[in-house]
C-alpha cells in the first residue's frame, strides 16, 4: 500500500524524491519520509502527514547523488514520526523503505533485541534495517541477500548503506517495484508515475528478484543468486496526464474523462460490420474459446462490483454460467475449478495482493486465468494467461471511477464476443456494437447536468444515512454507488437489492434517509415503481436515476436525475456517473479530503 522511491546518479536526490513521493501519495499519506547520502553519511527526514509536512522540515542545504523515499499507510505500528520510513540501522550505516508485511517480524525482533539492538519505532519494517547491520560482514549485497532469506511475507524493500554509495540493494516479494532507466541515472519506485517526466523506460521487477542497481547500470538476480536478463519496456502515456488541469480535484477530472475512457477501451476492438469484437491479448484460439462454458470473476472493492455486473453480461448475452468471487475470501476457501472454465483476475492497479494471491490458486489447480488490467506491466498483466488492458490512462484520485466504466466495456466486448461464438446473431451483435458506439456522447450529456447533481448532493449532504436500491444489473450499481459515497465522504450508505428492501432494510427508513433508485426502461422497472411506492409509505426521502422522459418516476421522487436511454444491459455505464458525481458533490459540500479520503491507499498491496 506504501509508495517507496529511489534515485542514484549526477543530479541532487532530494527534488526527484519529493517529487517522486508526491506522485505516489495515493498509495499512502499517513506519513512520509526522505534519507539522502551524501560524504558516506545518511541524513533521514520525516513526518506524519501529507508530505508537504516532510517537505517543510527539509533543510535548503540538503544534497546527496542517493537517496530513498516513502509514503506510508500504516500496518504494523501507529501513526507516528518514529513509525514513519525511512528506518535507519541502529549503528546509522544503513537505511530501508519498505511496503509490506513482514509476518514474522516479532520473533526476529525479539532475537536483535536479545543481541542488544535497541529499536525506535513499533513497526514491522525496522527490523529489516537492524538486520542488515547485524548480517554484515564486509559487504552490503551479502549482507542484503542474507537478510531477505530471513524474512516470511511481502515486501517491496530499497536499501541504501552509507559506506558503499556507488549503488542501491532492492529486493521484491509480493509488493511492486519499477526501475526507471535514465541518462546517467537509475530510479526504482513503487509505480512508474513516480520517475515519469524523467524517463520513459522502465524494467518491471517479478517477485523474488533482487536488483542491484547503479548510477547507469543494474544487475539482477534471482533469490538463488542466478542472473536474470530483463527487457526495456517503454511506457506509453505522458506525465501530463497526472495533471489535475482546471479540475479542483483529482476524482472530478477522471469522473468527467469516462467518455474518452470508454472510447480507448473499445477502440480497435470491435468489428462493427459483423458484430463481434477482437481481443487478442486473451491469448486463446477459437476453439478453445468455444469449448469455455463457465466463467470464475476475482476481484474486490470497486472491480468487484464490475465482475457483478459483467457476470450478468456474460450469462444474458453469452449464455455462459459465471460466479464473481471477493478475492479475499475466495483463496482461504477450497474452490471448485469445473472443467471448461475461464477465471477473469481484475484490478485497475493490477497489484491488489488478494486478487493476485487468488489468481495464483487458480492457476496452481490448473485453471486459464485472464487480467483485465489498467496498468501495463503489473503483476497480474504479467502473470496471468492473457487479458485485456483496460486503456482508462492513470488514475491518481484513491477512489476508482473511470477504470469502473472502462472494465464494463470490456466485459461487454468479451460478452458480444462469446455471444457471436454460441447463439447471438449477426443483426443482435451489429445493434450492440452500435449502441456501444454512442455511450460516450451519452456520458457527456450527463456530465453537462453537473451543476443540477450538486444542487441535488448539496441538498442531502447534511444526513448521516442514504440507502441505494437497484434490481437486476442496476443491482451492483447502486453496490458501486453506496462505495463511493463511503468512501470519500465517510457518510454511512448501503446498496441493495430493491427486492430485498422489505426483508428487512426497510426499517432504517425515515424522514431522514434519502433513498436512491437506479431505474432504467427495462423488464424491472414496473418491479422497481413497486419499491419506490413501499418506500415512500415509509416517509423516505426519494431520488431517482432514470431515463429521460419517464414521468411515472419523475411524479413519485422528490428529485430525478435523467440520462438518455440506451441498451438495458448497457445502463450501467450511464447510470453510475451522476452516482459518482453526487458522491463527489456530498464530499465536496462536507469539506472532505476527496482525493486522498482516510484510512484508505490506491493500491491495496498488503492483505
Amino acid at each position: 500500500m506504501c509508495g517507496i522511491v529511489g534515485y542514484i546518479g549526477k543530479e541532487n536526490c532530494v527534488n526527484f524524491l519529493v517529487e517522486g513521493l508526491k506522485r505516489l501519495e495515493y498509495r499512502g499519506y499517513d506519513s512520509s519520509g526522505i534519507c539522502v547520502l551524501n560524504e558516506k553519511k545518511l541524513s533521514c527526514y520525516k513526518k506524519t502527514g501529507k508530505i508537504v509536512n516532510m517537505e517543510s522540515t527539509l533543510p535548503s542545504e540538503v544534497i546527496g547523488k542517493s537517496g530513498i523515499g516513502h509514503t506510508r499507510w500504516a500496518t504494523h505500528g501507529e501513526v507516528t514520526d518514529a513509525n514513519a520510513h525511512p528506518h535507519l540501522s541502529a549503528n546509522g550505516k544503513f537505511a530501508i523503505v519498505h511496503n509490506g508485511i513482514i509476518e514474522n517480524y516479532q520473533v526476529l525482533r525479539e532475537k536483535l533485541i536479545a543481541d542488544g539492538f535497541e529499536f525506535k519505532s513499533t513497526s514491522d519494517s525496522e527490523v529489516i534495517a537492524m538486520l542488515l547491520e547485524k548480517n554484515f560482514s564486509g559487504n552490503f549485497e551479502k549482507a542484503f541477500y542474507q537478510t531477505l532469506s530471513l524474512l516470511e511475507g511481502t515486501y517491496g524493500i530499497v536499501a541504501v548503506f552509507a559506506d558503499e554509495p556507488d549503488y542501491l540493494m532492492v529486493g521484491r516479494k509480493g509488493s511492486p517495484l519499477v526501475l526507471g532507466i535514465g541518462d546517467g541515472c537509475t530510479f526504482v519506485a513503487s509505480d512508474v508515475s513516480a520517475f515519469l517526466g524523467h524517463t520513459k523506460q522502465a524494467v518491471y521487477l517479478e517477485d523474488n528478484e533482487i536488483c542491484k542497481i547503479y548510477a547507469d547500470s543494474f544487475i539482477t538476480t534471482d533469490f538463488t543468486l542466478e542472473k536474470k536478463q530483463k527487457e526495456i519496456a517503454t511506457i506509453e502515456w505522458d506525465a501530463i496526464e497526472l495533471d489535475k488541469k482546471d479540475y479542483q480535484h483529482f476524482m472530478l477530472k477522471e469522473i468527467f474523462e469516462q467518455p474518452e475512457s470508454v472510447a480507448r477501451a473499445y477502440a480497435g476492438r470491435i468489428l462493427a460490420d459483423i458484430g463481434t469484437a477482437k481481443l487478442g491479448g486473451l491469448n486463446m484460439e477459437p476453439r478453445e474459446l468455444a469449448a469455455v462454458d463457465n466463467i470464475g470473476i476475482i476481484a474486490c472493492g470497486t472491480s468487484y462490483h464490475a465482475g457483478l455486473v459483467g457476470s450478468y453480461l456474460l450469462e444474458e448475452l453469452a449464455r455462459l454460467q459465471t460466479v464473481v468471487h471477493i478475492a479475499s475470501e475466495i483463496r482461504y476457501k477450497n474452490p471448485i475449478l469445473r472443467r471448461n472454465s475461464l477465471q477473469f483476475a481484475v484490478s485497475q492497479s493490477g497489484e491488489t495482493i488478494d486478487t493476485l494471491l487468488a489468481m495464483r490458486e487458480f492457476q496452481r489447480k490448473g485453471g486459464k486465468v485472464l487480467g483485465v488490467c489498467n496498468v501495463v506491466g503489473s503483476s497480474i498483466a504479467r502473470e496471468s494467461d492473457g487479458g485485456v488492458y483496460v486503456h482508462s490512462g492513470p488514475e491518481v484520485a484513491v477512489a476508482s471511477t473511470k477504470a469502473f466504466t472502462s472494465q464494463l466495456t470490456v466485459f461487454l466486448l468479451f460478452s458480444i464476443l462469446m455471444g457471436r461464438m454460441r447463439d447471438m446473431s449477426q443483426y443482435r451483435g451489429v445493434q450492440l456494437i452500435e449502441d456501444l458506439q454512442q455511450i460516450p456522447q451519452k456520458m457527456e450529456s450527463i456530465l453537462k447536468k453537473s451543476e443540477q447533481i450538486a444542487e441535488i448532493a448539496k441538498k442531502y449532504a447534511g444526513l448521516n444515512n442514504f440507502l441505494f436500491l437497484g434490481r437486476g444489473i442496476s443491482y451492483p450499481v447502486v453496490m458501486e454507488a453506496a462505495l463511493k459515497l463511503k468512501e470519500v465522504s465517510y457518510v454511512h450508505s448501503e446498496g441493495y437489492a430493491a427486492g430485498e428492501i422489505k426483508h428487512g432494510p426497510i426499517a432504517l427508513v425515515d424522514k431522514n434517509t434519502p433513498v436512491v433508485f437506479v431505474v432504467p426502461q427495462d423488464h424491472l422497472h414496473d418491479k422497481m415503481v413497486s419499491n419506490i411506492q413501499e418506500v415512500k409509505a415509509r416517509g423516505g426521502r426519494l431520488i431517482a436515476v432514470c431515463n429521460e422522459g419517464d414521468e411515472k418516476i419523475r411524479s413519485l421522487v422528490e428529485d430525478v436525475i435523467e440520462v438518455p436511454k440506451t441498451e438495458p444491459l448497457f445502463s450501467p455505464l450511464l447510470t453510475i456517473l451522476p452516482l459518482q458525481l453526487m458522491s463527489y458533490y456530498v464530499a465536496k459540500e462536507l469539506g472532505c479530503d476527496i482525493d486522498q479520503p482516510r484510512n484508505l491507499a490506491k493500491s491495496v498491496t498488503v492483505e
